[in-house]
């Protein structure tokens, strides 16, 4: 899954934030981020944190059109990061990309949920695609609401898809046509 930001995320509330491409130096900040959200949220469907492997190898699949960003801060420390993916391995469906954002648990509410969202959005108009797909634990107002600051529109919702700690979790789907 995806996007985990506190609902009062404001696009310039931390002028300092800058957004670039994530460079091979920034993969142990985010896997340190990642995995917090697979081991202490159900915000992503992942069960078992990252492996040093893994990520590498994940971090080889986002490059070209499926980049990886981050949000780093005037100190230059990685406070979020942002991904594309393909949105199913079908060719029929080559056209549309999935989001992924997110944001330290210490840093949320400061803007870089937004500039990392809005900055994935531009990329995947840049390279072509037709619609950004965002695929959100349904009760997870925050990123649904980030989604929603950046013009996803809901437009479906997956009852009761996954399981996480113990839960049934629906999955709600936001869209964004380009």
């Amino acid at each position: 899954m995806q996007s985990r930001n506190d609902e009062r995320d404001e696009p310039d509330a931390d002028a300092a934030l800058e957004v670039r491409r994530g460079l091979d130096g920034d993969a142990e900040a985010i896997r340190s981020i990642y995995n917090a959200e697979v081991t202490g949220s159900r915000v992503t469907f992942d069960l078992v944190p990252r492996s040093v492997e893994d990520h590498w190898a994940w971090m080889a699949a986002h490059r070209g059109a499926y980049p990886v960003i981050v949000a780093v801060d005037g100190a230059g420390v990685v406070v979020g990061f942002a991904s594309l993916s393909p949105y199913r391995p079908r060719p029929g469906y080559s056209t549309s990309v999935e989001d992924s954002v997110y944001v330290r648990a210490d840093r949320r509410g400061l803007g870089a949920g937004r500039l990392l969202l809005a900055s994935v959005v531009d990329m995947a108009s840049a390279h072509g695609f037709h619609s950004v797909i965002g695929r959100i634990v349904a009760d997870h107002e925050a990123s649904i609401a980030l989604h929603r600051s950046c013009d996803f529109e809901l437009v479906g919702i997956e009852k009761e898809i996954g399981r996480k700690h113990g839960r049934w979790l629906s999955v709600a789907i936001m869209q964004r046509m380009l």
